[in-house]
């Protein structure tokens, strides 16, 4: 492809530290054949899975099985009023709501590293309810990605100061579903992780995009791209550090409902 040629000039043109790339797939859990097809690449995608949807439990066993990093997706109150069906959050939600639907969401979802945003563009916004988001999160052994589907957004801030291992997306891949869209948007994402060390695409679980990722990237390697998880990218990062201290766990009243909400 023209754009990974251009790439490997440019690369080739610098003396850089290695190239690492991480690429979320969101809205995982509504189309089995299509998430089958993206947890069967022989590649380290991150997964993320919406919750409570027809396909979320069989898809996250199956990920997990194959060795790829799950995620939640968990649904946000956007600026548009989108539905968001299951496990929604909102700005009309008090705290007990806010956090028992987190957690039902959460559960609800097996093998969980992480979670993200799914739209999210008021809520994101929002002080009081991000505190909220990550009080409950800081409780389990997650990191937390920022969708950035708002520029400004304090999911991010709001996570650091609670001690959540925190990443922010830089690309969307596939906003329009087109190959010319996609390819330009991969084109961006290589460019980032040139100037970065790294980068981080979100992408969706659409025709356009699986057939751009089979076709793209099995090559990457040998233009001196790795292709990491979400948390590898962390790790990479902050090389001296844990993600997670070895004795945190999900308290006990956080692996079911205890009633204390």
């Amino acid at each position: 492809m023209a754009l990974l040629s251009g790439f490997n000039d440019r690369a080739s043109a610098e003396s850089t530290m290695p190239i690492s790339i991480a690429i979320v797939i969101d809205d995982l859990g509504h189309h089995y054949e299509r998430g089958k097809a993206l947890v069967d690449m022989p590649y380290p995608l991150t997964l993320s899975f919406l919750p409570g949807r027809k396909y979320t439990l069989a898809l996250s066993k199956r990920a997990y099985l194959a060795g790829k990093e799950v995620m939640l997706h968990a649904p946000m109150e956007n600026t548009r009023q989108f539905p968001l069906g299951f496990g929604g959050l909102t700005s009309d939600m008090d705290k007990v709501a806010v956090q028992r639907s987190l957690q039902t969401s959460i559960v609800g979802v097996p093998h969980l590293v992480g979670l993200n945003n799914h739209m999210g563009s008021a809520l994101t916004q929002n002080p009081k309810a991000m505190s909220w988001v990550m009080e409950l999160v800081s409780s389990y052994p997650l990191y937390f990605l920022d969708s950035k589907t708002s520029a400004s957004s304090v999911a991010a801030s709001t996570a650091k100061r609670y001690g959540i291992p925190t990443m922010v997306r830089d690309v969307f891949l596939d906003h329009e579903q087109t190959p010319d869209y996609v390819e330009k948007q991969f084109e961006k994402l290589l460019d980032i992780a040139q100037r970065k060390g790294q980068a981080i695409a979100i992408a969706h679980p659409h025709k356009v995009t699986i057939d751009f990722l089979q076709e793209v990237l099995p090559s990457l390697g040998e233009r001196g791209i790795t292709i990491a998880t979400a948390s590898g990218l962390w790790q990479m990062k902050h090389p001296h550090r844990a993600m997670f201290p070895s004795q945190q766990r999900p308290r006990e009243s956080n692996l079911a409902f205890s009633g204390e909400f």
